[in-house]
């Protein structure tokens, strides 16, 4: 099961137990209280990203440093952001990007954004899983397809996100037939644009379709012109509250 903090996710009705996968916020000079509030004891973490510059940066940055340590002190599990370009990054330039997550700010694993999804891809995408898990002990290893990709992709990664959106696409969306072969903890959904009166509806899809870390935010990408995921939903203390107990109406 994903690792928590000190109070357990949610488990509800469905035997789903939930929990949070922040995608990355701002930079902690940006964002300050955020970063603090999510190594505050109890808040149902699975896991949280850290991009300092698209990726590491070009050298170590004490603000992170600081942010990722109170983290895991705060028993939360810290991801490096390497971005694979939808697999038109060079290996070489990701196992750089991974040692300098490793050596600067001691990462306990990767969000390989931009993954590709197709069948074809899938032989390189498993070469630089293997690489990224030689050179760590044990990562905890996230593919960000932002969509169902071909199957196999779930035999060579710790969790796949299946869902990267708006949602008014998410609310209508379906899970891939497939994905009933493995267990929720396998599956991620970042879902942008989700209005207060709706958050509830998108927590039952998530159980309804299996996928135990979940990132539900109101920010909106404003046409490509912003990042939704960059500082913390609105609704922030209401979605700890709901996954944090398990509420389900």
């Amino acid at each position: 099961m994903p690792h928590l903090t000190s109070t357990t996710a949610g488990t509800t009705s469905t035997g789903i137990r939930t929990a949070l996968g922040v995608p990355g916020y701002a930079h902690p000079l940006v964002a300050p209280a955020q970063w603090a509030e999510l190594a505050r004891p109890g808040t149902p973490l699975d896991w949280v990203v850290l991009n300092v510059a698209a990726g590491p940066g070009t050298r170590p940055d004490p603000h992170c440093l600081e942010a990722a340590g109170r983290l895991r002190n705060a028993g939360v599990r810290v991801l490096g952001h390497l971005d694979h370009t939808h697999g038109a990054r060079p290996l070489a330039g990701l196992l750089t990007d991974a040692h300098r997550h490793l050596d600067w700010y001691r990462v306990d694993g990767f969000l390989l954004d931009r993954t590709p999804a197709d069948r074809a891809a899938l032989p390189e995408v498993r070469r630089a899983i293997g690489a990224l898990r030689s050179i760590s002990d044990t990562p905890h290893i996230v593919l960000g397809h932002g969509s169902h990709p071909y199957p196999g992709y779930a035999e060579n990664a710790d969790q796949l996100v299946t869902f990267s959106g708006p949602w008014s696409d998410y609310r209508f969306s379906q899970a891939a037939e497939w994905t009933a072969d493995y267990p929720p903890d396998r599956f991620c959904h970042f879902v942008h644009g989700v209005p207060l009166g709706h958050l509830e509806e998108a927590l039952r899809i998530a159980r309804w379709q299996g996928a135990a870390t979940i990132y539900f935010t109101d920010r909106t990408d404003r046409g490509g012109r912003s990042d939704p995921w960059e500082t913390m939903p609105g609704y922030w203390d209401e979605i700890v509250s709901r996954v944090g107990t398990g509420v389900s109406e």
